[in-house]
């Protein structure tokens, strides 16, 4: 069995207290740094904001912490659209641990990811990491070596090409790239570690992808939500040299079917309405479309509180 934590395990490691009261909610997110803090912290504010009390709880990775929301440890939680439908279905990590209590609120704006290096390097394409040492092993966040082998695939090579750095998480990857140990770092465009590494080193350089058909197909084989986003230079998108394609792939705020339709209802409608609130505390939410929070999320399924909303809203698509 894959599963890392039970339940009573993880609730004793992050300091989860249970199910909270009825308009009082938790919100898991993975570590200081990461992304999935960035907008689970954005999203708490505006529900604050709105009435609907909410605290983030940060664990090490989306892995350790998706079944935990599935068993009703915490109500609402943010990851990748791809890992929650792996962790319903006990799929890849998650085998022989299905979670079929996951509900999906809303897909929020995609994660757009890079391979960063530095900037002065002579590294100008993945295909330049052949044979270089590279961070590799992310044993406390498994979705993160499928997603390299899509990037790497893009450019003909594996993660055998590369000497691998071994690291458990995201945040340690950059860490050790900072600290000089890898020449190059996987992490997620607009992350305050992406601006963290940028500052430490003098500059970053993000690798863009060749958005063929082909390299779509390739990236797909091993991530069967990817697709590629067009970005631009600027504030919010460090080691962005040019206008450039990078890999891409549904993000989502979720919860589980214990989760009362109230409380969910209140949850979508803060995400619906809470745009401006959420770009102010994190600028990529400037990327999310409210009227798309309803969209394709098969094997998963939306929650009832949600769909309320969404069909008062007129977004429902049956």
């Amino acid at each position: 069995m894959k599963r890392h934590f039970a339940s009573a395990m993880l609730m004793a490691a992050i300091g989860f207290s249970g199910a909270a009261s009825a308009q009082t909610v938790g919100i898991a997110t993975s570590n200081p740094g990461s992304l999935f803090h960035n907008i689970g912290t954005a999203v708490a504010n505006a529900a604050n904001q709105a009435g609907l009390n909410a605290t983030i709880q940060p664990a090490t990775s989306p892995n350790q912490y998706i079944p935990f929301v599935a068993s009703g440890g915490i109500e609402f939680g943010v990851a990748n659209l791809q890992e929650v439908n792996y962790a319903l279905e006990g799929k890849e990590w998650f085998e022989g641990s299905a979670n079929p209590d996951l509900r999906v609120v809303g897909l929020i704006m995609p994660l757009v990811e890079a391979i960063f290096v530095r900037a002065d390097s002579d590294i100008h394409s993945i295909a330049d990491l052949r044979g270089k040492p590279m961070v590799d092993g992310y044993t406390a966040q498994n979705t993160i070596l499928p997603q390299l082998d899509a990037m790497y695939a893009t450019a003909g090579m594996t993660r055998a090409d590369m000497q691998p750095v071994q690291v458990p998480s995201v945040v340690a990857g950059a860490d050790a790239f900072i600290a000089g140990d890898s020449v190059g770092f996987i992490f997620a465009h607009g992350a305050g570690k992406v601006r963290e590494a940028d500052a430490a080193v003098g500059g970053l350089r993000a690798l863009p992808i060749e958005p063929t058909e082909e390299n779509l197909a390739l990236a797909r084989e091993h991530w069967p939500v990817a697709y590629f986003v067009e970005l631009e230079p600027g504030p919010n998108t460090p080691g962005v040299e040019e206008k450039a394609t990078y890999f891409a792939y549904p993000q989502v705020v979720f919860t589980h079917a214990g989760v009362s339709d109230d409380v969910v209802y209140e949850m979508t409608k803060v995400l619906h309405e809470g745009k401006d609130t959420m770009a102010k505390t994190f600028p990529p939410f400037n990327a999310f479309d409210p009227d798309d929070m309803a969209g394709e999320i098969a094997p998963s399924e939306y929650h009832p509180g949600a769909i309320r909303f969404y069909k008062e809203a007129g977004i429902w698509k049956e």
